[in-house]
């Protein structure tokens, strides 16, 4: 069987992004990990075994997305995803942009998102520390 990377028409990014993903008309839904993307899908990392259906909304906050997903692919606690809204969002599409104001751009987006991890971080300590007084 060849390699997933093989397959793919697109490089795809490293991301540690949070993702929510959305279905059953936005009834169920639950958190992922975005491990990395590209303009035409993703790979998200699931912390519950969950059953997914073949189509569904995920939610990228940090990047101001939603993509129509489609299920490719699922390994244990990862899933592989294509989004049918590829040319719906021409930004995503500019991932690979490396003009020094793009590249600009991203550096001050994975700034602030790490930021939001740090704060979240120390949240997650102090709760921890306060429980175990």
């Amino acid at each position: 069987m060849p390699d997933m990377s093989e397959l793919r028409r697109e490089t795809r990014l490293r991301t540690f992004l949070k993702g929510r993903i959305v279905f059953n008309n936005g009834n169920s839904s639950m958190d992922c990990l975005v491990r990395d993307i590209s303009a035409s899908g993703a790979r998200l990392m699931l912390s519950q075994t969950a059953t997914l259906p073949d189509g569904f909304d995920l939610i990228i906050p940090a990047k101001d997305r939603t993509h129509k997903a489609t299920l490719r692919w699922r390994k244990a606690d990862s899933v592989g995803v294509t989004f049918a809204d590829e040319a719906a969002h021409p930004a995503a599409a500019s991932a690979s942009d490396t003009t020094p104001a793009a590249l600009l751009a991203r550096i001050r987006e994975l700034e602030a998102e790490n930021a939001s991890l740090r704060r979240q971080l120390q949240e997650a300590e102090a709760v921890l520390l306060d429980r175990s007084l």
